[in-house]
This record gives structure tokens, sequence and C-alpha cells, in this order.
């Protein structure tokens, strides 16, 4: 059973469903401290003018203190986000070769006008991932399984034996903080992500790998899946 553990993302870029894809099973590790300056709530997409990010606001006057948990996070409303980011969507996008079978699905989720910000990313990434052809994957959050117990690798490996884990994959830089010990002690081997990617037809020259995965799926559709795991 392989078990992936990743904070939910706002529109993550491709190695994020990548990992989504290798694993059995993928944890929204929802209920930990949300990182204010991390990728929970923004990303990266192209323009012609370069990499412009997209920020979801979040009302964050409690965070300095408390640093609540990311599935307690609200989205600061008063803002009108969502209309921006759909029109900053389209005046980079309108021309990329899938746009219009893309823009169906994120018109809906931009209108859908969540309270906290893990209802809009946890849903809307798993919308991407079917429409990346992923669908054998379960998904499962964090904040649903009661009892789990201990902090860093301890949780990490609670959540595993829980699940059933005999793989835990992890991304590379997890390498300076996991106990990698603890996952042989308790009969879970540890694999490391390796991301090394193919370039794929892209708006505004030069190439850029960092970007949301809504910049390969405007512009490679069906094919998208193969610039994630080449066949």
């Amino acid at each position: 059973m392989k078990v992936v553990i990743l904070q939910p993302s706002y529109i993550p870029w491709r190695g994020y469903f990548h990992q989504i894809v290798l694993a059995d099973i993928f944890v929204f590790y929802d209920d930990v401290k949300y990182d204010k300056n991390g990728w929970r709530n923004r990303n990266r997409i192209k323009t012609p003018s370069g990499s412009q990010w997209l920020t979801i606001p979040v009302l964050t006057a409690r965070l300095e203190q408390d640093q609540i948990p990311i599935n307690q996070i609200k989205i600061d409303s008063s803002k009108n986000w969502a209309k921006k980011h759909w029109n900053a969507l389209t005046t980079s996008y309108r021309k990329a070769p899938f746009f219009q079978k893309i823009a169906p699905l994120l018109e809906q989720a931009y209108s859908s006008q969540p309270e906290l910000l893990s209802e809009f990313t946890i849903p809307l990434t798993i919308q991407l991932a079917h429409r990346l052809g992923i669908e054998k994957t379960q998904f499962i959050q964090s904040s649903s399984l009661a009892g789990i117990t201990g902090k860093k690798t301890d949780r990490l490996i609670s959540i595993l034996k829980r699940l059933g884990a005999t793989e835990y994959i992890s991304g590379p830089a997890a390498k300076d903080y996991l106990e990698e010990e603890k996952f042989l002690s308790n009969g879970i081997q540890l694999k490391y992500m390796v991301y090394d990617y193919p370039e794929y037809p892209q708006l505004y020259p030069p190439f850029d790998p960092n970007l949301s995965i809504l910049d390969l799926l405007f512009m490679t559709g069906p094919e998208a899946i193969k610039y994630i795991i080449p066949k």
C-alpha cells in the first residue's frame, strides 16, 4: 500500500500530481499548522510579462499567536479574489489550445465561494487530478482520522500505520528532517521523489518548469499526464 501525505495546496505544480498518481491513498495533511508563506494559498501562472503569483487572501490576524491548522484558515471574501484570478487566467491563457476545455471546471470552482481555504483547494485538486485521468487514487484528509498521535515523523508514521501503508512516498526536501530509521523499524519503506520532467509547449517563452498544473493542462489537454509520467 503506497501512501503520500501532503499539505493541501492551491492549483499545485505537476510534481504534486505525480505523487498523487503514484499513491494508492493520498492524504491531504490538513490538520497541521498553516505556513503563511508556503503554497497553501498561492501558485504561479505564466503571463506575457513573465510569471505571476495568484494568491488567495486569507484572514491571518490570529496566525502570529495561534498558528491555527490549515483546515481552519478562512478566506478573506472581501477581496473579490476569485474574479481577479479567473480574469488573470482568461487574459493569459485564452489562446492556449485547451483553455476552453478546462474553463467550465474552473468557472464552477471560482463561483463556489467557500468559507475555508481547504474547502476550495482540496476539491479543486481532486477535480484536476480526475481531469488528468487519475482515477484509482483514494483521497482522504488527515483531519478525518481520529486518534492520530505524535509529532513530526512520529505523526506521519501514526497515519501510515492506520492506513496499512507499506511504502511512504515523500518529496526530496523532506530528507532534511525525516527520521528515516523510524520508517524502517515500523516496516514501512521510504522512497523519495525525483522530479525530472520533459518540457512541453508553453506560451510566452522561455520555458518555465515551475508553474501551476493549469499551465500544463491548458497547453496539452488530454496529453498532460504524459508530461508527468512519460511512457
